[in-house]
């Protein structure tokens, strides 16, 4: 791709955040939206964290494909067909006549979403080359994140209130058409000097994985979790022993990358638990409207969307340390704050809670985006960024997943309880106890992980991994005879 003006490069990552914008807000969307989806449709707990998992979880399993894809054929290529697919997705799903098939049409969306985020990351990584830029750059890319947490309950709010829930989608056609067209006539092509070829074994391997292990959490089957085990076991064994594999096992031996891998898990699996079980407590619990119960969440978005471009300048000139260490800290607090002393017992005491979460998940964005792409080759750098952004959905999926069957278990004590009822509330109350806890304990991983991975020693192995990736590998398939 041939040097673009300064201008040139603030509209290209224009273009890239408004695919952000629209699948960030598409999720704080139907977050809100929940409690009256399951009304009109009648679903149950579980049903509700399909109509989430069944995005997140194909989103998940098709990143990385679309990212090696995007790098073979052509990132811009890829990136339009993604604004085509989801915004086609958004569509459908707002006209769905059933529970069944809204999930269908949510995993249509999905698919398009696969091709927007990492393919998006990886044009921002090839358009800004230097790492202060970059990581201003990056430090943007968070703040829409910030953006959409704080428009989606408000705008979600007075949608479902107004309209309805259908209209949620609706956001999402204006501007996938808009960035579509911007895409087609501003944003260049470029590809991979030397891109990877396809993995079909590698892409059914996970897609086994996560599928089966999802499953296995919602439903609580067994046999889901032997296929998950089973499937993990078949990616650590073929993986290696293909020349150019959809996951690049050489990567986690760098412990910056790894350790991104590991903060995006923790710090999406909270997040994602949080506006799960906050949505549903607000509305069906203190019986707020949609509008009502996203007003009170917004100081945890409005810190998140203020301490995001705060966190991409600390990155850029101090490093991924410090923003890490606050962000850990700030969320288990948040956790413990509702675990022990009941914070939704006083309002003052809840919007406590939902600030830390705001400051801490504000800050955690930019320092994974950065480790995980900084440190790679420039010519995989749609790999790159596609792991890290399935290690974010990974964590959405299974924080939705645990939390949510936490929630469904606690509350099936209460059966035959009708909603907002004092049972129903004191099952709900109780069974949230153990959901804080993990989301508290997802805190404490983001600041154990984010200060082992960020010293001298972490930086070494990063640059290590980095010269090994340069190195041609030799083929581990027997010569024949």
């Amino acid at each position: 791709m041939s040097e673009l003006t300064s201008r040139r490069r603030l509209l290209v990552l224009g273009i890239c955040c408004m695919s952000l914008l629209i699948v960030s807000l598409d999720n704080t969307i139907l977050n809100v939206a929940l409690p009256s989806m399951g009304r009109e449709l009648g679903a149950s707990v579980s049903g509700l964290q399909w109509t989430i998992d069944a995005y997140t979880l194909v989103l998940a399993s098709l990143l990385m494909l679309a990212g090696s894809t995007a790098d073979r054929i052509g990132r811009r290529k890829v990136f339009m067909a993604g604004l085509v697919l989801f915004t086609l997705g958004s569509a459908l799903c707002s006209v769905a006549p059933s529970l069944e098939l809204l999930v269908v049409f949510r995993m249509v969306q999905a698919v398009g979403g696969s091709m927007l985020n990492p393919v998006a990351m990886s044009i921002i990584t090839n358009t800004f080359t230097d790492p202060a830029e970059r990581a201003r750059a990056i430090g943007v890319w968070g703040g829409v994140v910030g953006i959409s947490m704080a428009a989606g309950p408000l705008v979600g709010g007075l949608l479902v209130d107004s309209v309805g829930w259908r209209s949620i989608f609706w956001v999402n056609l204006p501007v996938g058409l808009a960035a579509l067209l911007l895409t087609w006539r501003y944003v260049p092509e470029s590809r991979a000097p030397r891109p990877r070829r396809a993995d079909p074994v590698g892409q059914l391997l996970v897609i086994a994985l996560l599928g089966s292990l999802t499953y296995a959490i919602i439903e609580k089957s067994p046999v889901a979790a032997g296929v998950a085990a089973a499937a993990l076991l078949g990616v650590l064994l073929y993986e290696p022993r293909r020349r150019e594999p959809l996951i690049d096992l050489r990567f986690f031996h760098s412990a910056p990358f790894s350790g991104a891998t590991v903060i995006a898990i923790a710090a999406f699996a909270a997040l994602a638990g949080f506006l799960f079980m906050n949505t549903l407590y607000l509305q069906d619990v203190r019986g707020y409207s949609a509008l009502h119960a996203g007003l009170y969440m917004l100081p945890m978005a409005g810190l998140t969307f203020v301490c995001a471009p705060l966190s991409g300048r600390m990155v850029g000139s101090r490093g991924p340390r410090l923003p890490l260490l606050i962000a850990g800290a700030t969320m288990a607090a948040s956790g413990l704050l509702f675990a022990i002393f009941q914070a939704e017992t006083s309002n003052a005491l809840l919007f406590t809670g939902y600030v830390l979460f705001g400051i801490g998940f504000g800050l955690v964005n930019a320092p994974i985006t950065n480790t995980a792409v900084s440190g790679m080759p420039r010519a995989q750098a749609g790999v790159a960024a596609a792991v890290a952004s399935t290690s974010r959905q990974i964590g959405a999926t299974l924080g939705v997943a645990v939390i949510g069957t936490v929630l469904a278990s606690g509350v099936a004590t209460a059966a035959g309880a009708a909603a907002r009822s004092t049972a129903y509330a004191d099952s709900f109350l109780d069974a949230s106890r153990t959901a804080w806890w993990i989301i508290a304990g997802c805190g404490f991983l983001v600041f154990l992980v984010g200060a082992l991975t960020t010293g001298a020693w972490a930086q070494s192995t990063a640059l290590s991994c980095a010269n090994r990736l340069e190195e041609p590998e030799p083929s581990p398939e027997p010569s024949r005879a």
